[in-house]
């Protein structure tokens, strides 16, 4: 369970958080889903959250004035509220690590080229949104550090030093690797200044685990112990579906044919992109002045809509508020929501939508 810890007085009480749809023959509705909120004197009220669609696939691209807020059930005038997008920086650090198999099996198949010019394409798409650390894996017990977290030229250099990756052990601790890179990932997470951290872990394999170093029950202790977002890459015709589709707990784009690496590595970051933009950071200023009040915030996209509701307390509110205001968040790491498809939620996917 998280916590909130008032801050000046301003107790600010969450109520629910849920989706609702379009009257009348529409379509499904959208699923707005409450992480943190603020409110603040002057008279600041933010809050972050995230907005998928019931099927659970992220709805990036909304504006401000793609959400209406009402207090009390009543609409809280635009001109009155200067309701505003955020940046999400301010709130929330985002980490991505891409763990690639560089064990035998692909250093030595004539496919690294290709690999290492997949990786810096999804390099250069995600890291316009969050920082990147890139590891590599073979049959070792360890994993490889390739680049740090970062962003840049610095980033695009260390990944073309996977063209001269030797293996130390041709085998594959794809099990073992995956646990290493979640302590990594989650090692990270903890030193971000931000009040609020998520991570996604990608992976991308051309088979199986064949070291044995790692129980399978090892592994899945393991993702159930982190609130880590995870996403397997499997091309050739050595990869088990099955066991990549559990791995791949938020998806698993896989194919048999190995021609299909570059694509394969572009859905991966496309999904990576849509969830980072799926996250939104609405400030506004509350007309109101004192006691406890409910807030809805609604939004309606191509005939989808859905709704969030909080209640916060205005007492001490004033004039002067500036919109753009940073928020006073307290929460540390909360677990990224996930979507919650209404449709079977274990695809093998190259289905992700842009």
């Amino acid at each position: 369970m998280r916590h909130l810890r008032a801050g000046l007085g301003l107790a600010l009480v969450v109520t629910s958080a849920l989706a609702a749809g379009c009257g009348g023959g529409s379509k499904p509705g959208l699923k707005l889903t409450l992480i943190d909120s603020s409110a603040q004197r002057p008279s600041n009220v933010a809050v972050y959250f995230t907005v998928d669609t019931s099927a659970g696939d992220p709805v990036p691209g909304l504006t401000a004035e793609s959400f209406q807020i009402y207090e009390d059930g009543r609409p809280v005038s635009a001109l009155e509220s200067r309701k505003t997008i955020l940046n999400p920086e301010v709130a929330a650090a985002h980490h991505t690590l891409l763990l690639i198999d560089m064990s035998g099996s692909v250093t030595e198949s004539g496919d690294l080229p290709l690999i290492v010019e997949a990786a810096r394409g999804f390099a250069s798409r995600v890291e316009k949104y969050q920082k990147v650390g890139v590891y590599a894996f073979d049959g070792s017990k360890e994993i490889h550090r390739i680049a740090g977290f970062s962003t840049g030229p610095q980033l695009a250099s260390a990944i073309d030093r996977l063209a001269d990756f030797k293996a130390r052990d041709p085998s594959t601790n794809l099990n073992g690797a995956v646990v290493a890179a979640l302590d990594v990932l989650a090692r990270q997470m903890r030193t971000s200044p931000q009040p609020l951290t998520f991570g996604t872990l990608v992976v991308f394999t051309d088979g199986t685990d064949r070291a044995h170093r790692v129980l399978r029950d090892q592994l899945f202790d393991a993702l159930a112990a982190v609130d880590i977002d995870v996403l397997v890459i499997g091309v050739g015709g050595e990869i088990d579906a099955s066991e990549l589709e559990a791995i791949g707990q938020d998806g698993a784009i896989l194919s048999k044919d190995r021609s299909q690496v570059a694509s394969s590595f572009e859905a991966a970051a496309a999904r990576v992109e849509a969830f980072s933009r799926r996250y939104y950071l609405l400030g506004y200023c509350s007309p109101a002045r004192a006691g406890q009040h409910e807030v809805t915030i609604r939004t309606s996209v191509r005939g989808r809509s859905g709704s969030l509701r909080y209640r916060y307390d205005a007492r001490g509110f004033g004039p002067n508020c500036d919109p753009a205001r940073n928020p006073s968040f307290n929460i540390r790491r909360p677990a990224p929501p996930k979507p919650t498809p209404t449709a079977p939620d274990r695809q093998s996917s190259d289905r992700f939508d842009d």
